[in-house]
């Protein structure tokens, strides 16, 4: 079983393909929109994993164009609430839902919100926090990341390639610091 990661969906929400929020998502329709999202869910996603959806799902789809999607995604979905995550998305069979969860994938102790997060519970062990809402507009940190659509190919993201993401960050601020400090020496 894999465990995987996303947020920020929005199935069914015609205004976010040229919204202000996130960059442009290059999509003719809401139509193409979700199928795309759809077959890149399903095509990471096995039945038997675990999804965790960060919040916004979808906002404007119809109560049973939500259930439509819903059932046609696979995996045990679990959803954290968003700003969007309305009585429709809320009454879907999820397998669990709430504000904020904190969970532990492989060893690894995260805390899950929709909303980024400057500090958060067990920051100081090194427990990681993935995040949504930003639509890559906030750029992760060595122990946070955005892990909605729009930061990854429009897929779930799992937890090996959060945690190349987090090192690649670690390595660029490393070579900052490091230039920095030759800078200032000079």
């Amino acid at each position: 079983m894999t465990v995987w990661f996303t947020s920020d969906s929005h199935f069914g929400h015609t205004g976010i393909l040229a919204s202000r929020m996130s960059r442009p998502r290059p999509f003719v329709s809401i139509e193409e929109h979700d199928e795309v999202l759809i077959s890149r869910w399903n095509g990471r996603v096995r039945p038997g994993d675990q999804v965790w959806h960060l919040g916004d799902f979808a906002y404007g789809a119809s109560a049973q164009r939500c259930r439509d999607i819903f059932s046609r995604l696979a995996g045990r979905k679990h959803l954290v609430w968003g700003n969007h995550d309305s009585a429709r998305v809320k009454s879907l069979p999820w397998a669990s839902q709430q504000e904020r969860a904190l969970v532990t994938v492989d060893g690894v102790s995260m805390v899950l919100g929709h909303y980024a997060q400057r500090v958060w519970y067990g920051m100081h062990r090194g427990d990681l926090h993935l995040y949504g809402h930003s639509h890559g507009s906030l750029p992760g940190t060595t122990a946070s990341l955005d892990v909605g659509v729009d930061c990854w190919d429009w897929a779930p993201v799992r937890l090996s390639e959060i945690q190349e993401a987090l090192a690649d960050t670690a390595a660029r601020e490393a070579g900052a610091g490091a230039a920095a400090a030759l800078a200032e020496a000079a």
